[in-house]
């Protein structure tokens, strides 16, 4: 198999970098425990703009910390067929002086068993199945870029009251079950249903040599435990809760050879067209469609990203898309990076202050500079 293949997300070059960095704290008797992290700094600028009178300004220029973490690994071989395994990760302010505690995110905190036999099943807080098994191909972005997932990436449907089972790999194929549970305990009586709610995601994943090809499915549901919990999972995050139908992605990735690699994708959604009849928002049940073409080149310690998306929004007008990355490692600890993003959402109008309605480029181009060293 091409080794590239993993690194269709820079993981070759850049991603799994903390992981392979990690040091070991304890490892005996088939007990082993990790600690392993990053620290990066960066300066941004661009990208959408909160032009409208009164809310807050965005898109100039910041220095920043650009997702700086600490994570712990854990695991225990229970026997030579079965192994016991966690992980806690928290994210961090790296760039500022942070009096209320350090931590700003509790990240990653799951626990689960790993048989040769019969699979992997996990539970806690994790990322979407559907998003790093089946979409991970384009999440190869450190910050801006990825437009699949419904925009929401390891968020969709997953990090936290999960569980998820994965089967053994058989001759190339892997199928993933998963589900996230909202509980109505704790909601105000108002009448309405407050029954819990759990949405389910699954799929399937092939590999030969240098191909890989996915497929997965996420339900979106609109429900008030949903929304009074107040989760974000919507395309374009106006609503609280989910279209009611369901989401749907596929990609496909080959590695050419052990240098470049390219990625098609697609992802959908319908317009849940009942829930507008009975009076709900447009702007709220629609649904969308999503094309991507993207490629990944490594050359030692550069690589290059290159990604281009058609998003076709039911109630909105169709834009195009892109991101650029550039990656060098100077060490196996430090990483250098310089990354473009164009939304490619227009313009919004707004009203001046004698009243004069204008239009104003709410997107320009999004730019990231910065560095990270993984330990």
């Amino acid at each position: 198999m091409k080794k590239t293949l993993l690194a269709t997300a820079i993981a070759g070059a850049l991603g799994v970098t903390a992981a392979a960095q990690a040091a070991t704290v304890y490892d005996q008797d088939g007990t082993r425990l990790d600690i392993n992290g990053r620290i990066a700094m960066g300066i941004s600028g661009g990208g959408h703009q909160d032009v409208q009178p009164g809310e807050d300004k965005a898109g100039g220029t910041e220095f920043r910390d650009v997702y700086s973490r600490l994570g712990i690994s854990m695991s225990h071989q229970i026997d030579p067929a079965l192994r016991a395994f966690g992980r806690v990760e928290w994210r961090f302010k790296g760039d500022e002086r942070d009096q209320s505690g350090g931590f700003a995110e509790v990240r990653h905190s799951f626990i689960g068993l790993e048989s040769t036999q019969f699979g992997t099943v996990m539970a806690g807080n994790f990322d979407s199945f559907y998003s790093s098994r089946v979409m991970s191909p384009f999440d190869v972005y450190i910050d801006r870029g990825y437009e699949f997932a419904a925009g929401e990436g390891s968020d969709l449907q997953a990090r936290g009251d999960s569980i998820g089972y994965i089967t053994p790999n058989l001759q190339g194929f892997q199928a993933f079950l998963m589900a996230k549970h909202y509980t109505g305990n704790g909601l105000p009586e108002t009448g309405e249903d407050r029954s819990s709610v759990l949405n389910v995601q699954g799929g399937v994943t092939y590999q030969w040599e240098g191909l890989r090809l996915a497929a997965g499915f996420v339900q979106d549901r609109d429900d008030n435990a949903l929304s009074a919990r107040g989760t974000r999972h919507r395309y374009d995050s106006r609503d609280l809760r989910g279209v009611d139908e369901n989401i749907y992605g596929a990609t496909v990735s080959y590695a050419f050879n052990d240098q470049f690699s390219a990625r098609l994708g697609y992802e959908t959604q319908d317009t849940n067209d009942s829930a507008i009849d009975a009076g709900g928002a447009v702007e709220d049940y629609s649904g969308f469609s999503t094309w991507g073409l993207g490629a990944t080149y490594s050359l030692g310690q550069l690589a290059f990203n290159a990604d281009v998306y058609r998003v076709r929004p039911d109630n909105e007008e169709n834009r195009t898309a892109w991101a650029l990355g550039s990656y060098y490692k100077l060490s196996n600890n430090f990483d250098v990076f310089a990354e473009l993003h164009r939304a490619d959402q227009g313009d919004i109008t707004v009203s001046t202050a004698d009243g004069v309605s204008v239009d104003e480029n709410s997107d320009n181009l999004f730019w990231l500079l910065g560095a990270r060293y993984h330990f």
